[in-house]
């Protein structure tokens, strides 16, 4: 019997109640700080097998950064969430988007191959040039 991909897999945890991602204030300008999860793990919302892989932060802060230990315990609650890789990617950028305000955020997530396909996600953010609040 085969199983079909449904608008529930699509949208699995893409809006699950996930740890809060803390910042504090960023005392400097025009820097880009880099963030690597090697050890990610999340779950495939169809079958229920493990997915593993590397999830990549690269953003250039403006009034905050990210509290580390947050967003260490953020990126591990996906361990037991079923999504879909794609998502992952787009949520983490969207989770910190939200809570930093950054310059520009991109997130990679460099996925191990299952069945023979590997899979490498990426997403960008760049704030419009108006809104952004220029040097301190």
């Amino acid at each position: 019997m085969k199983r079909e991909y449904t608008d529930e897999h699509a949208a699995a945890g893409v809006h699950a109640e996930l740890p809060e991602i803390e910042t504090w204030p960023n005392q400097y300008a025009d820097y880009e700080i880099e963030i690597d999860m090697p050890e990610f793990t999340s779950v495939c919302p169809k079958t229920g097998l493990p997915d593993f892989g590397r999830v990549v932060l690269r953003y250039v802060p403006d009034r905050k950064c990210l509290e580390l230990k947050s967003y260490k315990m953020y990126l591990l609650a996906y361990r037991n969430l079923g999504i879909f890789q794609e998502n992952v990617v787009n949520r983490v950028l969207r989770d910190v988007v939200r809570v930093a305000n950054p310059i520009t955020a991109t997130v990679v997530g460099e996925f191990t191959p299952r069945g023979g396909l590997g899979t490498v996600v990426t997403a960008t953010w760049r704030r419009p040039e108006r809104a952004r609040r220029g040097k301190r």
